[in-house]
C-alpha cells in the first residue's frame, strides 16, 4: 500500500494524466483568466479559455514525468526573478554536502516566493530540488493541489478537525517527512511557523519541531539522535522590499483595531501572484550548518533555529532606515553585519512609502524594522550568556 498516497508529490508515471485532467479544468482555466487578464476575461470569456488551453498545452507539450514540469517552472522562476529582483545572492549552501538530503527550515515571508527561492538556489548550484510543504488551507481547490503535488510539493493537512483527526494527521506528515529524508535520500523543506511572519517577527513555532518529532522510533532513538539525524539546516530569506508589506500591513493595521480580519474571496491566490511578480529588490537566502547537539525538547530545538535564522539574516538599507525611523536610534550600528546606506537608499524608501496608504505606514515601517531588532535583541542575548 501507498501509505503516503493522499499527501505526497506525485511519481512520474502520474503526471501525463493529471495534466491532461488540468487541462480541461474550468476552475483552473476561470482563476488564471481573471488574474492574468481581467478585462478580456470578463469582455470575452467565450474567447480567453479556448486560448489559454491552447497556450497550456503548448507550454506542456512533451512533459512527461516531474523533471519536465519543473523545468517548466523553472523557466517560469528565472523570468520573475531576472523581472522582479535587482539580486539574488546566496550564502552557506557551498558548507554543503550535494548528496547529502537535508530537512530545510526556513523562515516565512511568503506563500510561494520562500521554497522557490530556496529552490532557485538549489538547482542553480547544481543540487536537487526540495520536496516542499504546503497547507491544504492554501488548496482549497483541487487544481491547485494538483499544480503543486507536480511540482514536488507535499500536503500539510489543516483542515484536520477532532483531536483523533488531527494527531493522525501529523502523525502520517511526520511519517512522510522521516521517509522522504532517511529512506528516499531526498530534501524537505518546510516553513518555521504555521502562518507567514507579516510583523517581520520570524519565530519557530516549537508545536512544528513536536510534530516532526512524531516520527522518533522510541525507544531506539533518543531525541537528540533523532534531530541529529534528519541533518536540519535552518535558512534565513530576506527581501530588500516586500510586495506585499502594505497588504501585510493592512491586515495588521485591521487586527489590532478590529480584532480580526476577514480575507477576501481568493486572496491567498492574489497574494501569491502579487508576491512573484512585485518589486523584490534585493534577495539573499542563507544556508546555515545543520543542527547537532544535544536538545531535550522541542522548545530547544526551536530556541536554537531562532538564534541561526536572525543571526544569519541578511538585512537590507530598508530595514536599517525603517528602524531608525521607528526607534530614532542608532544602536543599529553595533551590528557585525550592516549595509551601507547611500542617499540613493534613502530615496527609494521615501518613494517606496509614499505609494502606501498612509494609515499603514507606521505597521509596514515595523515589519521592516523588526529584523533589525531582532538581531540587537540576540547580540544582547549572546552577550549575557558569555558574561554567565
Amino acid at each position: 500500500m501507498d501509505t503516503f498516497a493522499e499527501i505526497r508529490p506525485y511519481h512520474d508515471d502520474e503526471v501525463a494524466p493529471v495534466l491532461a485532467k488540468l487541462l480541461v479544468d474550468p476552475e483552473m482555466l476561470n482563476i488564471i483568466a481573471s488574474l492574468r487578464m481581467p478585462r478580456l476575461n470578463k469582455a470575452l470569456p467565450w474567447l480567453v479559455r479556448p486560448l489559454l488551453r491552447w497556450y497550456l498545452g503548448r507550454e506542456l507539450k512533451g512533459v512527461a514525468n516531474v523533471a519536465d514540469f519543473q523545468w517548466v517552472v523553472k523557466g517560469y522562476m528565472d523570468a520573475m526573478i531576472e523581472g522582479s529582483t535587482t539580486s539574488f545572492q546566496v550564502s552557506g549552501l557551498d558548507n554543503l554536502d550535494s548528496d547529502q538530503a537535508y530537512l530545510y527550515i526556513s523562515n516565512h515571508r511568503d506563500i510561494a516566493l520562500d521554497p522557490a527561492f530556496v529552490n532557485y538556489a538549489l538547482y542553480h548550484h547544481e543540487r536537487d530540488t526540495v520536496r516542499i510543504a504546503i497547507g491544504d488551507n492554501l488548496l482549497s481547490k483541487p487544481f491547485a493541489a494538483d499544480l503543486m503535488r507536480l511540482n514536488k510539493s507535499f500536503i500539510v493537512r489543516r483542515s484536520a478537525r477532532g483531536p483523533r483527526q488531527m494527531l493522525a494527521a501529523f502523525r502520517q506528515l511526520a511519517s512522510y517527512i522521516r521517509f522522504s529524508l532517511l529512506d528516499e535520500r531526498s530534501s524537505i523543506w518546510i516553513a518555521q511557523r504555521e502562518g507567514r511572519a507579516k510583523d517581520g517577527n520570524d519565530a519557530t513555532e516549537a508545536a512544528v519541531i513536536k510534530m516532526i518529532g512524531m516520527a522518533q522510533n522510541k525507544p531506539e532513538e533518543r531525541f537528540s539522535d533523532y534531530v541529529n539525524k534528519l541533518s536540519i539546516v535552518p535558512v534565513s530569506i530576506s527581501y530588500e522590499w516586500d510586495p506585499l508589506d502594505a497588504a501585510k500591513a493592512q491586515e495588521l493595521v485591521h487586527i489590532a483595531r478590529d480584532g480580526a480580519y476577514q480575507k477576501a474571496e481568493h486572496e491567498d491566490l492574489k497574494s501569491i501572484a502579487a508576491g512573484i511578480v512585485g518589486d523584490k529588490g534585493n534577495v539573499h537566502v542563507a544556508f546555515g550548518a545543520p543542527l547537532k547537539g544535544e536538545f531535550s525538547d522541542a522548545a530547544e530545538v526551536a530556541a536554537a533555529l531562532d538564534e541561526i535564522i536572525i543571526d544569519q539574516y541578511r538585512l537590507h538599507p530598508s530595514n536599517i532606515i525603517a528602524y531608525q525611523r521607528v526607534y530614532n536610534d542608532d544602536n543599529w550600528m553595533s551590528l557585525a553585519r550592516v549595509p551601507k546606506l547611500t542617499q540613493a537608499d534613502h530615496v527609494a524608501f521615501e518613494k517606496r512609502f509614499s505609494h502606501m496608504p498612509v494609515e499603514y505606514r507606521e505597521k509596514a515601517m515595523e515589519i521592516y524594522a523588526n529584523p533589525v531588532k531582532n538581531q540587537l535583541r540576540s547580540a544582547d542575548l549572546r552577550i549575557v550568556d558569555e558574561a554567565v
